[in-house]
């Protein structure tokens, strides 16, 4: 079983404002980027079907914390980890480092959902195919 995931990502040009450091909000888009290499790791995805229903997981908060800019060509160490798991969300936890100095740290909860196109939006409760693979500290 998994709980933490581990990845890199080298910082574009278009990351970056017009000061030269990575925007905040990329700061979203590399965590979403980690939790879906993660799911994939899980061999599953963000957007995935089971039991004739497409499954997703909108966010219910996020939030990040800057502690140190990142700047064009940085390579940055993206760590993701499951702080919690219940039966319908899960909350990830994500630590940025740069050659080991603290860059920012982040927070997504999530929940599975059933997004089939034309219907409301329900909460389900994590599928076992991805729920058994993911084990969440005590």
């Amino acid at each position: 079983m998994q709980t933490e995931y581990r990845t890199r990502r080298k910082i574009e040009f278009a990351d970056t404002d017009m000061a030269g450091i990575v925007h905040f909000t990329r700061f979203f888009i590399f965590m979403e980027t980690a939790e879906h290499e993660f799911l994939r790791s899980l061999g599953t995805s963000v957007a995935t079907e089971w039991n004739g229903n497409k499954i997703g997981w909108p966010r219910l908060s996020v939030s990040c914390q800057y502690l140190s800019p990142l700047r064009f060509e940085d390579e940055v160490d993206i760590h993701l980890w499951v702080s919690r798991k219940g039966t319908k969300s899960l909350t990830y936890q994500f630590h940025f480092t740069l050659q080991g100095e603290d860059i920012a740290r982040g927070e997504v909860t999530t929940v599975c959902c059933i997004t089939n196109p034309g219907e409301k939006l329900r909460a389900i409760p994590i599928p076992d195919f991805i729920a058994d693979q993911i084990s969440c500290p005590s």
